[in-house]
């Protein structure tokens, strides 16, 4: 059993890496996460491309989110796929930040097919992992462990791994997109507990973290675990620059590297021209949300009225599948703080 990095090691780690900005990624043909790894809808074609675009702007970073049930299906062929990605992003000078659970969006997903896109609805088929029904079995969880503990040692000492996100906003979908106030979250902040346990039984040369998104009472005891047991301090932001400053204060009360590891919602005034120049200066690690605007419609905002039809402002993302800019201003913006100079 390893211990939590002391803040010395975090910065030293720090220090041998570059300052990281990029993206949340998964190409625009793919809805969720599974239809991203599945075989039969592994893209790489597109994965290259789109990467392509983002080492333009000068982007070396992309998170990447994987799910429990690919590895429960096919264990072999994710840890296969998720070398051929990561060969295909460092080709283009990215790493990346690989993403285990995630409590967010659809419960009601399924191996096999993934669904068709629902037209004007922001990331409709996004796939929670674990999922709540597995959260409520913990019969289950020994899967999970063997989920968690396969992936970490397959890429414990991989160089293009630059740091582990253990679990994804533990608890949102349940307490606040679906307005489950009696949700509980205590299976949530057990399995994050057993999830940091697991990670730390290998012997890895990343650093973990799992991000604090809310700061809601509710959310206190979830807050402390991840503050109390992540090597790198990550976090998420959709608001303006006033409040995401306010955030980056805040953590960094904790001594350790920061990693803004979502933002970017240009209706909420969370915008590349505003945040990024405050991310780069704070030494903070910029992840926005979405490269290339395609299956998952997250141009479209949370809880977008589909009588209103297209947005007047995209919510998230860059890039159209083209590979135009969604606004081209935004290129300057960009590679101001990534190319300086």
């Amino acid at each position: 059993m390893t211990n939590r990095w002391t803040p010395e090691q975090a910065q030293n780690w720090a220090d041998q890496h570059p300052w990281y900005c990029g993206a949340n990624f998964y190409p625009s043909t793919a809805i969720n996460q599974l239809e991203m790894w599945r075989a039969e809808t592994f893209d790489p074609v597109t994965i290259d491309r789109e990467l392509g675009w983002a080492a333009e702007l000068g982007m070396n970073l992309m998170r990447v989110y994987l799910h429990d049930l690919l590895h429960l299906h096919d264990a072999e062929g994710l840890k296969q796929r998720v070398d051929a990605y990561l060969a295909i992003a460092h080709k283009h000078g990215i790493d990346t930040m690989l993403t285990l659970f995630d409590d967010c969006h659809r419960k009601d997903f399924a191996w096999g097919t993934q669904p068709e896109p629902v037209p004007f609805k922001h990331n409709s088929g996004w796939a929670q992992s674990p999922g709540q029904a597995v959260l409520a079995d913990n019969t289950q969880w020994t899967r999970l462990q063997d989920y968690v503990l396969d992936v970490l040692d397959q890429f414990k000492d991989d160089p293009r791994v630059a740091l582990w996100d253990l679990y994804n906003e533990p608890g949102n979908s349940p307490f606040f997109q679906d307005q489950d106030k009696a949700y509980s979250l205590e299976p949530t902040l057990d399995l994050l507990q057993r999830t940091f346990a697991w990670a730390r039984s290998i012997e890895l040369t990343q650093p973990i973290t799992a991000g604090v998104f809310t700061f809601s009472d509710e959310f206190k005891a979830l807050n402390d675990c991840q503050l109390d047991n992540s090597d790198i301090i990550s976090f998420h932001s959709y608001d303006p620059p006033e409040q995401l400053l306010t955030m980056i204060e805040r953590l960094q009360a904790h001594g350790r590297p920061l990693v803004c590891s979502e933002y970017m919602a240009r209706t909420r005034g969370s915008t590349f021209q505003h945040c990024l120049p405050l991310l780069r200066r704070h030494n903070v690690a910029a992840i926005n949300w979405g490269l290339v605007a395609g299956k998952s419609g997250t141009i479209y905002p949370w809880g977008w009225d589909a009588s209103k039809g297209e947005p007047y402002l995209c919510f998230h993302d860059v890039f159209r599948p083209d590979g135009s800019m969604l606004y081209p201003e935004e290129r300057q913006a960009i590679t101001s703080v990534t190319q300086p100079g």
